[in-house]
């Protein structure tokens, strides 16, 4: 494989619906997709087109699914923050825990002793 073409085929997703590679490192004996990606991309690079024009041609008649990284914009800027507030919120809600775990138990200290009183008074009043 041309290494142009390949450069250009790892910036692009393998539609096939079978793999999740992309169209530069697909390996599939026959791949529909890949294949006419590829032929696609050679016959663009010949004519001159640059990377950019070729992958803006893939995202005009595929969509951003096209794609093998989401642009880091709009809402797709989510797909990279979510992991990491997620991950945040997850060590907070550890800190929290732990935090309440540490605390001394005097709740559950007073309503003992309240009831070691009414005993003691219950014994008394039975001698």
């Amino acid at each position: 494989m041309n290494p142009n073409v390949k450069r250009v085929g790892m910036k692009l997703a393998c539609l096939c619906g079978v793999c999740k590679n992309s169209i530069g490192d697909c390996v599939m004996m026959g791949c529909h997709y890949a294949g006419s990606g590829r032929q696609k991309i050679a016959q663009m690079q010949s004519i001159g087109a640059n990377d950019e024009n070729i992958v803006g041609k893939f995202i005009e008649e595929q969509g951003l699914k096209a794609l093998v990284v989401p642009p880091a914009s709009g809402f797709n800027l989510t797909a990279w923050v979510m992991p990491f507030l997620m991950m945040a919120l997850g060590l907070y809600a550890i800190y929290v825990y732990v935090q309440k775990l540490k605390r001394p138990l005097e709740a559950s200290a007073t309503p003992s002793a309240k009831y070691d009183d009414l005993a003691q008074k219950e014994l008394d009043r039975i001698d």
